[in-house]
């Protein structure tokens, strides 16, 4: 399909060889700069009955016209059972998605009748367009549903009923990059598991501190860390480490400064928490069990001190898959999807992860105690599944770090939403000041 040049494509989907099974139509439209969403409410007066044994289960279509004259279906409301003067709930869709920006062009809105086997009765329809429908409730937005085949059998058919705008509400929608250019910044944080992870020394160990590359751990933190950190204002990030004997007197901790300062944990760039991450595993001893709940509850203080949204934290934990407090830690993960934070997790090696998984809350969102998550705030993905088959380890961060930070933007964007917070206006751009040359005759 050309871009400049969108046209109806044809593609035949061979599923078994020498037998045509099916044909899917591609269209293809540039999509209008329009960020613009609108939230609409309808209702509908003495609409046509269609149940015998009752009135009416009516529900709208709307459609949005395209370039080459057909109709896409962009929105269907809720079904309002056994009446003939529905009041649909409001719902929000963005501009582009209705008009793709074009307030003239024509949005055609079919009236049904439900039916539980799917045979749904069309009751008539009309069309508007986004410039009409900008004019709020009025007379101008009272539509007559038609029933085009009533019309050419009945010579006194009237209309099906009529339709109504109740409300009309526009709202801008606002991008990350709407708050990072507002002032707005992310707060990077580095956790690293170390326990039971074998002897450094030794390339069995996924911590082995190879001179010639990156051990796992170490692609995986400059991956990720190298694009994020270009979103933290001052590039200073706490790293802490867990699950290791610390020197001189060999005590266990679950949460100890990678840099050996545990009064200033802050390491300058990702180039300095690598350093810091090689420079502890020559001093430290490796040890379990693995905690995570310390290190999330260590996070959400600092992003609990944080009520303007101003800062958003972003904690990366990197894992080989053992967890010791998996109960402690749902906790943890519920209590946080209250502040300002996600959590990135990348799981290394080959042991099974299915306790991460169960963390993500993709598929079940996570709870403890019988409260659910406010929001999803966990992004789990196991390095292995993007280690280049050709060894190329650039091109295995670079998948990494796509799909790794791909949900963050929009953790972001809901907790602003949830909590009302707006970005703030971008400064001017930075024009340099005119020096005037003054010269003596």
């Amino acid at each position: 399909i050309d871009r400049k040049t969108p046209e109806l494509t044809s593609c035949i989907y061979l599923g078994i060889p020498g037998k045509k099974c099916g044909t899917v139509i591609v269209t293809a439209e540039e999509l209008g700069c329009c960020r613009d969403s609108v939230l609409m409410q309808f209702c509908a007066n003495k609409l046509d009955k269609k149940d015998f044994f009752g009135k009416s289960d009516p529900f709208l279509v709307f459609h949005r016209s395209n370039e080459d004259g057909s109709f896409t279906i962009c929105h269907k409301t809720e079904v309002v059972k056994n009446t003939l003067n529905p009041v649909w709930q409001a719902f929000k869709i963005s501009v582009r998605a209705l008009c793709n920006g074009d307030f003239d062009r024509t949005i055609k809105v079919e009236v049904y009748d439900w039916d539980r086997d799917g045979s749904h009765d069309f009751i008539g329809e009309f069309t508007t367009s986004y410039r009409e429908l900008s004019r709020g409730q009025s007379q101008f937005n009272v539509y007559e549903v038609i029933n085009p085949k009533k019309k050419g059998k009945k010579k006194k058919y009237v209309n099906s009923g009529t339709v109504t705008l109740l409300s009309f509400l526009i709202e801008t929608e606002v991008s990350f990059l709407d708050y990072i250019k507002g002032g707005y910044w992310l707060s990077f944080n580095v956790n690293l598991i170390l326990a039971s992870t074998g002897n450094p020394s030794q390339p069995t160990s996924l911590h082995y501190m190879n001179p010639y590359q990156l051990n796992a751990y170490g692609m995986a933190l400059r991956a990720v860390g190298e694009i994020i950190q270009d979103y933290d204002s001052d590039k200073m990030f706490p790293a802490l480490g867990f699950g290791a004997r610390l020197p001189p007197d060999g005590r266990v901790s679950h949460e100890f400064a990678l840099n050996g300062n545990p009064q200033n944990p802050y390491c300058h760039g990702i180039d300095g928490v690598m350093e810091a991450y090689y420079r502890s595993l020559k001093s430290v001893q490796l040890y379990g069990p693995t905690n995570f709940a310390p290190v999330i509850n260590h996070v959400a203080r600092y992003a609990a001190s944080v009520k303007d949204g101003s800062q958003y934290f972003v904690l990366l934990i990197i894992t080989d898959g053992v967890i010791s407090d998996m109960a402690q830690t749902k906790e943890s993960i519920v209590n946080a999807s209250k502040l300002p934070m996600s959590i990135i997790i990348v799981g290394v090696g080959p042991a099974e992860f299915d306790a991460m998984e169960e963390l993500d809350g993709d598929v079940v969102r996570i709870s403890s105690r019988g409260r659910f998550a406010e929001r999803d705030i966990v992004q789990f993905v196991p390095f292995r599944d993007y280690i280049d088959r050709s060894g190329n380890h650039v091109l295995s961060m670079a998948r990494l770090a796509k799909d790794v930070l791909a949900e963050i933007p929009e953790q972001f964007l809901s907790y602003m939403r949830v909590r009302g917070i707006k970005p703030s206006p971008a400064p001017p751009p930075y024009t340099p000041p005119i020096h005037v040359l003054q010269t003596q005759i």
